[in-house]
């Protein structure tokens, strides 16, 4: 599996970096806990907004007129992470009673809505900690019932699945990634509690990375419906399905990692992660690996031709005068994503590629000056044909990649740094000029 193969190899370079320095590894540990406790509990329903979250986590500050059972799920779940951290750090074995405690620990003893037998919406009170007492199957969106084990049947599930697990960990070449999805998968078969299942099978799944040496996987709110889609396929005898999709976002989390063991920026902003998502809906599992890497490559051109714009854009203060021209086969185009998507994957889907891209940015005469004479141009070139691309800027190329060999985080992060670079210095010179009149 490519997906796996590429995270296999981020893992090597992880490790090359390894020791990484605590206060670098504090700041990477971080992020992913505030990541992991809003998207895992957004997944369920959850209605605490992201800096919600954070003020809730780092602060303690609780939101207003938001309900008491979303800050304590989430102050459970944080809870819950620790204490798998922690343990990570030892040699915890991973039974039957660490599964129980940390449903206890995620849960605590809280209440779910569900109908009795009248059909009628009331409370009940869920146990944390012990196995489920009455049946929890599911109604499929065609009207079928989709059967979970029975509270009778739990049991003995639950212990065959550990010893499964203890015996696949036990072999000299196992795959770890493998390992951690397929167990999430089967615990989700039992579906062993009556509340908190899928947030106790993701933690559970990144236990088991953790113990590795990888990060934790974090299944964004955003690409909830091909998390479950990645589910359902394996339930239809597709496991490569999910485990591959487990594999992607696993890719995200070690480049991540890898950034922030560097010391670079590892923050994501808003553009980027709207372009991840947008990324992850269209994906739709395909058998066509040709067609996964245009759309992967396309979303990430997206990523950075968002990120080229609203980088660009903070200049803008210091100057009376700016202009964007964005071109695509010499042909000037409104900034559209969808739009841009489909040309962009169009182009790359055909025999024979011949694509190019150029992002145009001029900006003139400084504000605080009387001189209008003072220009600077920025140009961003992308130019694809059938074995190659390349990256330029202003002329020059910063990036050459294989054909629908996508551009990631990193890569981005070095067009955009060496595009702020070169503006500072040309501004710097300016001042030095003036300044030396």
């Amino acid at each position: 599996m490519e997906e796996i193969a590429n995270a296999l190899e981020l893992k090597n370079e992880l490790d090359s970096l390894r020791p990484i320095d605590k206060e670098k590894e504090a700041i990477i540990m971080q992020k992913f806990r505030l990541d992991w406790n809003y998207h895992s509990n957004h997944l369920e329903g959850n209605t605490l907004t992201y800096g919600e979250t954070k003020a809730l986590i780092l602060f303690g500050i609780t939101a207003q007129g938001k309900p008491l059972k979303d800050t304590l799920e989430i102050t459970g779940h944080n809870e819950a992470i620790n204490w798998v951290i922690d343990l990570v750090k030892g040699e915890r074995p991973l039974t039957e009673n660490f599964i129980r405690e940390l449903h206890s620990l995620l849960l605590k003893d809280s209440y779910k809505e569900s109908k009795n037998a009248d059909g009628i919406i009331v409370p009940r009170k869920i146990s944390a900690g012990k196995y489920k007492t009455t049946t929890n199957h599911v109604e499929t969106v065609t009207g079928e019932i989709f059967y979970f084990a029975t509270p009778e049947e739990t049991p003995a599930k639950m212990f065959d699945l550990l010893n499964w697990y203890n015996q696949k960990i036990k072999e000299e070449n196992v795959n770890p990634i493998l390992l951690a999805a397929e167990f999430h998968y089967r615990f989700i078969r039992i579906h062993p509690f009556d509340d908190g299942n899928g947030r106790t099978a993701r933690i559970l799944m990144n236990f088991i990375l953790m113990q590795f040496g990888f990060p934790p996987v974090i299944i964004k709110t955003e690409d909830k419906a091909n998390y479950f889609a990645a589910l359902q396929m394996a339930d239809a005898g597709n496991r490569e399905a999910f485990v591959n999709y487990i594999a992607q976002n696993l890719v995200r989390s070690l480049e991540i990692m890898i950034a922030g063991a560097k010391g670079e920026n590892i923050e994501e902003d808003d553009d980027l992660d709207k372009e991840i998502a947008l990324l992850e809906q269209r994906l739709k599992f395909s058998n066509n690996k040709i067609k996964g890497k245009v759309e992967d490559l396309s979303v990430k051109l997206i990523d950075l031709i968002d990120r080229f714009y609203s980088s660009r854009s903070k200049f803008r203060k210091l100057y009376k005068f700016h202009d964007f021209k964005f071109y695509i086969d010499n042909e000037l185009f409104e900034y559209d994503r969808n739009n841009i998507f489909d040309y962009v994957s169009n182009s790359l889907s055909k025999d024979h590629i011949c694509l190019e891209i150029y992002l145009i940015y001029y900006f003139s005469s400084f504000f605080d000056w009387n001189e209008n004479d003072d220009h600077f141009t920025e140009k961003l070139e992308l130019e694809f044909n059938n074995d190659n691309y390349s990256i330029k800027i202003n002329q020059v190329t910063i990036l050459e990649k294989k054909k629908l060999q996508s551009i990631n985080l990193k890569d981005i992060n070095l067009i955009i740094s060496k595009l702020n670079d070169l503006h500072k210095e040309f501004i710097e010179q300016k001042i030095a000029e003036k300044e030396n009149k």
